[in-house]
């Protein structure tokens, strides 16, 4: 391992530990009663000690990011409270960005959150693999149709164009971290129903197929509907960021796709140098 890789994976660590540090109960700065001349413990609530009970493990290494959390269940029995304690605990935790929770497979240690890039148009297999993780996609569907009212509106065709529409759900360590719902022009990448989307990205395609001239970005916060709250693996309430993302190639709008985030687990930035 690098010393800049090194130096990272700490200082992902300490600001994990700090979020922790925040969330604990912070003893009372009054004076406590005094019962036979001895002063009265504060005792922190039932549900701070669950809080601190994952602190620890963090703190000692035993829970790392990915790693499961005992489940409500779990936590009921391990410290004799009702299962609304223990789902405060952890609604608090994941508040806070400690863990994930994910319908179905239960609650994890998060990973220090992934950021994207708005300026720069690259392929999220490279960025996930440059943070050091495994990178994996899911295709949905990758088909030949003819343009609707609304797909041709989107990519400025007639109706009756002949496009591709993919869908694709990005992996990063297991995890589902963007959804790619994809229009593409097929008179100028003719070859991209037949791709497999599982080697090759449609950013990777597309940038060799059809070289950009121009980009544009839309980024928004928005509840998601149903089905990518599925394909996301996110809770009710969990929102996304999305990114609507238009590119030009050989003077023609070529893709038209909207890029879905967990809102809770990526972050995107830009930097740019102003001349004078």
């Amino acid at each position: 391992m690098t010393a800049k890789r090194s130096e990272r994976l700490e200082s992902g660590w300490f600001h994990l530990y700090r979020r922790v540090m925040d969330l604990m109960p912070r003893r009372s700065s009054n004076n406590a009663r005094r019962s036979s001349g001895r002063a009265a413990p504060d005792t922190p609530p039932r549900y701070a000690a669950i809080k601190q009970s994952i602190h620890d493990a963090i703190r000692d290494g035993r829970l790392k990011p990915g790693d499961r959390v005992p489940s409500e269940a779990d936590l009921v029995g391990q410290f004799d409270v009702s299962r609304m304690t223990a789902n405060r605990a952890l609604r608090e935790l994941q508040a806070a960005g400690i863990i994930v929770r994910r319908a179905g497979s239960g609650s994890f240690i998060a990973e220090p959150k992934p950021i994207g890039h708005m300026i720069e148009i690259r392929n999220i297999a490279e960025e996930i693999r440059g943070r050091g993780h495994d990178y994996r996609a899911r295709v949905i569907q990758n088909v030949e149709e003819k343009a609707g009212a609304e797909t041709a509106v989107l990519l400025e065709v007639p109706v009756g164009t002949k496009i591709f529409h993919s869908i694709i759900v990005h992996h990063e360590a297991e995890f589902p971290i963007q959804l790619e719902e994809r229009f593409v022009l097929a008179s100028v990448a003719p070859d991209y129903g037949r791709i497999d989307f599982t080697q090759m990205t449609p950013n990777e395609y597309l940038t060799r197929t059809a070289p950009l001239e121009r980009v544009e970005h839309r980024v928004c916060a928005t509840m998601p509907d149903a089905r990518t709250r599925g394909m996301l693996g996110l809770d009710e309430n969990e929102p996304v960021l999305r990114m609507t993302r238009r590119t030009w190639s050989r003077g023609r709008l070529v893709s038209h796709a909207w890029l879905s985030h967990p809102g809770t687990r990526f972050e995107l930035s830009a930097a740019f140098s102003v001349d004078d």
